[in-house]
């Protein structure tokens, strides 16, 4: 497995990931109706494209296949990180996140903040991160509970 820079050409591969993490990865701990508001729809690689503009994102990969992404912006907040749901448990996430954090103390951040879903939230905290508040988001009418989270880069 290698991490490297996200390219245009992974757009479409990573909005799959991203739809399968929800619907399937993250099934054990949302209700039906919180994972169809969360995504609704398989994006398009067009969509998927224009949510990544401006995000450093890092794929996880075996060989040409996809098994994970990650993306920060500028400002520290981890946006996105999701796998595919037969990569949990094998490493994956710890080397995107391990190469993410290297970016991150690269550009000067000294604190990253997240959102974590139930799912991500037992992985943010084995790497330190604190629980600041859980809070309630909406998406297409429906309440998503996830945590807001705080890194501070001097410490982690």
């Amino acid at each position: 497995m290698r991490v490297r820079p996200y390219r245009a050409a992974d757009a479409g591969v990573l909005g799959g990931i991203f739809f399968e993490a929800v619907r399937i990865g993250a099934a054990p701990k949302y209700s039906a109706a919180e994972l169809a508001a969360w995504a609704p729809l398989h994006p398009s690689p067009e969509v998927w494209a224009a949510r990544l503009d401006g995000l450093l994102t890092l794929v996880a990969e075996e060989g040409e296949t996809a098994l994970g992404f990650m993306s920060l912006r500028q400002d520290g907040y981890l946006d996105l990180a999701f796998l595919r749901p037969d990569q949990r448990g094998k490493g994956v996430a710890d080397a995107l996140y391990a190469a993410l954090l290297a970016e991150a103390r690269a550009l000067g951040l000294a604190r990253l903040t997240t959102e974590a879903s139930r799912m991500a939230r037992p992985f943010f905290l084995r790497h330190g991160w604190q629980e600041l508040a859980a809070q309630v988001v909406e998406r297409q009418g429906v309440g998503i509970e996830n945590f807001r989270m705080a890194l501070d880069l001097a410490e982690g």
